[in-house]
């Protein structure tokens, strides 16, 4: 049955289409890591495919011992902004085959949290992010894990 056979809706109502219902904004992180860098990929390809925005997160964890140092908090700034470019090559490499309307967001804090943040401001509709490799998060729980209990956005975790 078309949209027009429909009872109670408007015969100007647009019908379904495969490919053009799914999020309009997706937001990733990305730590540089093998899983990070496979999210961003998936990440990308969903966007391309239903022309959703893609927001992508590199989030610098903030140490406490960093900051006793002499220069620490410089040394942490300075891995996080390589990481950002090392990202923005990869990403100019994406889009030259693939183009997608994309952000970076670089921000410091728990990744959890910027992640969250980026995510309800930017009202994202899914957010994608790979599985932790860290032994330690099957106890204290992963950024993953953290995003799927707070329950406000699909996630998809890539291994």
């Amino acid at each position: 049955m078309t949209a027009e056979g429909r009872p109670g809706e408007a015969p100007d109502a647009a019908p379904f289409e495969y490919g053009a219902d799914g999020p309009r904004v997706i937001v990733t992180g990305v730590d540089g890591s093998d899983t990070s860098l496979r999210a961003a990929a998936y990440a990308w390809g969903l966007a391309r495919r239903g022309g959703a925005r893609l927001i992508l997160v590199h989030a610098t964890p903030i140490a406490a011992l960093s900051m006793l140092t002499p220069g620490g908090a410089a040394v942490m700034q300075e891995a996080a902004e390589e990481i950002v470019g090392e990202l923005e090559q990869e990403i100019g490499r994406a889009y030259a085959q693939a183009p997608v309307d994309y952000e970076i967001v670089a921000a410091q804090g728990d990744p959890y949290t910027v992640l969250a943040r980026v995510a309800d401001r930017s009202r994202a509709d899914a957010v994608v992010v790979g599985a932790s490799t860290q032994a330690g998060h099957r106890l204290v729980g992963s950024v993953a894990v953290r995003l799927v209990r707070a329950g406000r956005w699909p996630v998809t975790v890539v291994p």
